[in-house]
């Protein structure tokens, strides 16, 4: 099935937030990255979210070329022509652009869109992050505006976030953040409902004390209460319709029950990453262990092609991360729920 239409996305989001269950959004790197997230979705009849960072579209594009927009353009290409070999709904969706970031990631994959659609081609992306949560609230708003008027002639979705998620990834450090920042108000909540939902369609990544990063379950300590308190004062001030369609961040260590609990406010987008990094890389290792012999010259001998050829660890590391990504779709209720069964 080709990558999902704007209307199919659409009708994704508001399934899941109707039916109780979440979308692993699983960030990509590289070909055999994409691949297994495909294979993945597939496997569990689950529709799913592929998405790229800044840094991820950087090392996609190569060390020779370090363009982290020309990478992410190279990603989404490539699942787009593999997605039509399976029988489930894809979106693709660029992570944690911040403020820094727009001019030379975000607008030029955009403006990728907007030529494709005026050759009659669907879009490159359904979504975008904008994570304007380091600006004051008011500047991360108009900021947010300004994108949205935009994106909401090409039908694509934005994704906002207020309050910081702790800890770091890709190189951008929220590990001292101070603690109120942690938490996103219900007032926040209302403030974006009121200034985003007449523009077009959105995600909003609300924080509850999320910390992206590798924690031991039970070290991350979520609120889920502020995505219910949020909701609850959304509902008041606009109406059960404008309820915000939620994006949990930085849920590694987290409880499956805490996970479970976000699913009943609406949180309809997971962000996997470190876990799936961490799956990639446990079976190379493994497989160098026990190949030590085979994928080195040493003492004089000469090795064995067919254990260091790349694709032979390559297909290990693309097995362990299905097998993750396959689990978190049973973990955020999505297995079974594709909108093509």
């Amino acid at each position: 099935m080709p990558v999902a239409t704007p209307d199919q996305y659409k009708q994704m989001l508001a399934n899941a937030k109707k039916n109780g269950y979440a979308y692993p959004a699983i960030n990509v790197t590289s070909m055999s990255t994409a691949n297994a997230a495909l294979k993945a979705f597939a496997d569990k009849k689950s529709d799913g979210i592929i998405q790229v960072s800044t840094g991820g579209g950087k090392f996609a594009s190569g060390q020779g070329v370090g363009n982290m927009a020309l990478g992410a353009i190279s990603l989404a290409q490539h699942v787009h022509l593999m997605a039509e070999k399976y029988n489930v709904l894809i979106a693709l969706h660029t992570d944690h652009c911040h403020p820094q970031y727009v001019e030379s990631f975000m607008l030029p994959l955009v403006a990728e869109t907007e030529k494709r659609r005026a050759k009659g081609l669907p879009n490159l992306f359904n979504s975008h992050m904008f994570d304007g949560s380091e600006l004051p609230l008011t500047e991360n708003i108009k900021q947010s505006k300004a994108l949205l008027e935009r994106f909401a002639k090409s039908e694509l979705i934005l994704e906002v976030e207020t309050g910081v998620v702790g800890g770091e990834e890709d190189g951008h450090n929220n590990e001292h953040a101070p603690a109120d920042k942690l938490y996103t108000t219900p007032d926040e909540m209302v403030e974006i409902a009121r200034a985003l939902r007449p523009i077009g369609s959105f995600m909003y990544a609300a924080t509850f004390g999320n910390v992206h990063g590798v924690y031991k379950p039970g070290n991350v300590k979520l609120r889920p209460t502020i995505l219910r308190d949020g909701q609850a004062a959304v509902r008041e001030a606009f109406g059960k319709e404008a309820e915000h369609f939620l994006v949990f961040h930085g849920g590694s260590g987290s409880e499956l029950s805490e996970i479970h609990e976000t699913l009943g406010y609406g949180v309809v987008k997971m962000n996997i990453d470190t876990d799936t990094q961490y799956a990639f890389t446990r079976p190379v290792v493994d497989y160098m262990l026990k190949n030590y012999d085979k994928v080195l010259k040493i003492d004089g001998e000469v090795g064995s092609k067919k254990h260091y050829d790349p694709r032979e660890w390559n297909k290990v590391a693309e097995t362990g991360m299905t097998e993750r990504i396959a689990h978190a779709c049973d973990d955020l209720k999505s297995s079974g729920k594709s909108l093509l069964l």
